[in-house]
């Protein structure tokens, strides 16, 4: 029986991670798992080899305060994982504490197979970090297509797989009549996860929803908790002065939540994708420590936090961070926005049109076999070179400026409008 050891670093990780081994599962029944993980793995009868808060950090400054017990986790980690021997370590996000674990478990056994999940973005700082990897990761699982260069220059295996976050259509039937006055309008409010980004949004998102109430009783405002950080909201919002929200925990009431809501206010992160897959508008903020920023914006090769402005390099999601990020700022932006709808649906397209990129993408690459299908139906290789021209000369039309390669589907047209002028002009040549 296989063997396979799950190491995340934070919660968005252990969704990600339990999005994949829940299929995992599914097909195929006789592999053993082990992790360090959370709720989400939890939930698929997978047991942490401890609690994941106990490596939970962010920041530089945090970082060095706790430098010495990471380092014990680290070692504790590759004890464990020793002792399990597993055919994989599956490593998912959060590369300075799981690809360090890898990196140790690589030396002591070269038998275990690498695989990691989330590409570390060198493509927004420390590129160098790739030359490293190469040493032990067997291959690398890639979110976005255009990260393919930076590991491909260096000889890494790797696969583009798309985001799972944006391939998640379910949607949920519960009835939240009980929750929300049906009069109101639901905004979103996504504080984050860890506890030190909570305990420096959470008062700037309270008296942000303090100016939307004397503004409006038409809004009701729902925070997105996790089932650890819960009580922390809690305790602290039933202490203000705040009318008009709830704090919701349950995954499922939470999608559905999300999917009714007209507007979402969200800490930078992997929480953007599942707004912007949930078609909602949104504005993203952040704040750090001084320290922290400053060290951060002299590493930081990118004009973007978000990733759906990154990929478009230019903002489409509004961005409030660091200074930015106070209650009247996000207060001014969000009722901008919401008083001028125009805004709302050139921002919906814009976000939908960079998903269904990247879907298609996705679809594109995990049937790699077109290439000997094609060969195949070409006969040989010179035919297909021929027939290749013809294709390449027919979708000109709908080639991306910036990639050869990429061509833009027509939105109302699905996969088959490219596939049919391929097919065809394989036949005209082949009949000829």
């Amino acid at each position: 029986m296989k063997k396979v050891f799950i190491l995340t670093g934070e919660p968005s990780g252990d969704k990600l991670a339990s999005s994949v081994i829940y299929k995992l599962k599914k097909t195929n029944n006789e592999i053993t798992y082990s992790c360090v993980g959370g709720q989400h793995l939890e939930s698929l009868g997978i047991k942490s080899i401890y609690n994941l808060s106990e490596i939970t950090y962010i920041g530089f400054t945090s970082v060095l305060f706790n430098i010495f017990k990471i380092r014990n986790r680290i070692n504790k980690t590759v004890e464990e994982i020793m002792k399990f021997n597993p055919d994989i370590l599956f490593s998912v996000d959060s590369p300075d504490f799981t690809l360090r674990v890898a990196e140790k478990v690589k030396k002591i056994n070269k038998n275990i197979k690498i695989i990691h999940y989330v590409a570390p973005q060198v493509w927004i700082w420390r590129e160098g970090r790739v030359k490293k990897f190469k040493k032990f990761v067997d291959h690398m699982l890639l979110l976005f297509n255009f990260e393919k260069k930076y590991f491909d220059k260096e000889d890494i295996l790797n696969t583009f797989v798309g985001h799972p976050l944006l391939e998640d259509n379910m949607k949920s039937k519960i009835d939240l009549s009980s929750l929300i006055d049906k009069d109101k309008k639901i905004i979103s409010i996504f504080p984050g996860s860890r506890d030190s980004e909570i305990n420096v949004l959470l008062p700037i998102l309270s008296d942000f929803i303090i100016l939307m109430n004397e503004k409006s009783d038409n809004y009701f405002f729902i925070f997105h908790a996790t089932d650890k950080n819960k009580e922390t909201l809690v305790n602290f919002l039933k202490n203000s002065s705040l009318k008009n929200f709830q704090v919701i925990s349950d995954e499922n009431i939470k999608t559905q939540i999300l999917s009714k809501s007209v507007f979402a206010v969200a800490k930078s992160g992997t929480i953007s994708l599942e707004i912007c897959n949930a078609s909602v508008p949104s504005i993203i903020i952040y704040k750090i420590n001084m320290i922290n920023y400053l060290i951060m914006k002299s590493l930081v090769k990118v004009k973007f936090a978000n990733i759906i402005n990154i990929i478009n390099k230019k903002e489409i999601i509004p961005e409030l961070l660091q200074n930015e990020c106070n209650a009247k700022e996000i207060y001014n932006s969000v009722n901008y926005l919401l008083s001028h709808p125009n805004l709302l649906k050139t921002q919906l397209n814009n976000i939908n049109q960079t998903i269904n990129l990247t879907n298609r993408l996705s679809t594109y690459n995990k049937t790699i076999e077109h290439e000997i299908v094609y060969y195949k139906s070409c006969k040989n290789k010179d035919n297909m070179n021929i027939i290749e021209t013809m294709i390449l000369t027919k979708l000109k039309d709908y080639k991306e400026c910036s990639n050869r390669d990429r061509f833009i589907l027509p939105l109302e047209k699905d996969i088959s409008f490219f596939t049919n002028i391929i097919d065809d002009a394989i036949n005209f040549f082949t009949n000829v």
